[in-house]
């Protein structure tokens, strides 16, 4: 009887040992994500806003052109993955039912090395994203309508 659990044992035990570094991969991106993407309490949201942001956010090597920051909860950014808060929208992406407040930072020119200079646009409208197993992992910088 033990010989018969043990191929068992062996599929449980390496299931285990598989699983966690995909679930990890996932939560990874979705790090990645609100690291580059989300700020939940802005303070302030002007040129001073962004230049400090994309500075601590580590996205000024080389300066990067486009950054939008989402001011809401997690859990709102999360519901547009499902169907609380999102729709489908095109072949991959995600748009949200709902609007959030934003700040768009929009590199000012210049040299691509720091410092870097950035112009705040802060607005409200509806964002849209790109999910994996149920997490936002891209944020569509192409999709701007007020």
């Amino acid at each position: 009887m033990a010989m018969s659990l043990c191929p068992l044992l062996l599929v449980f035990v390496l299931g285990l040992g598989l699983t966690p570094p995909s679930l990890a991969q996932d939560d990874s991106r979705y790090r990645q994500f609100l690291t580059k993407h989300y700020d939940a309490n802005p303070r302030g949201r002007n040129d001073r806003y962004c230049e400090s942001m994309m500075v601590g956010r580590h996205l000024t090597t080389p300066c990067k052109d486009t950054n939008t920051f989402i001011h809401g909860s997690k859990s709102s950014i999360k519901a547009i993955c499902g169907n609380k808060n999102g729709n489908p929208y095109g072949e991959t992406l995600r748009i949200s039912k709902t609007r959030f407040q934003v700040t768009t930072c929009k590199h000012a020119g210049g040299s691509p090395r720091p410092p870097c200079r950035y112009r705040a646009t802060p607005g409200f409208r509806s964002i849209v994203i790109a999910c994996e197993n149920g997490l936002p992992v891209h944020f569509d910088e192409s999709f701007f309508r007020p």
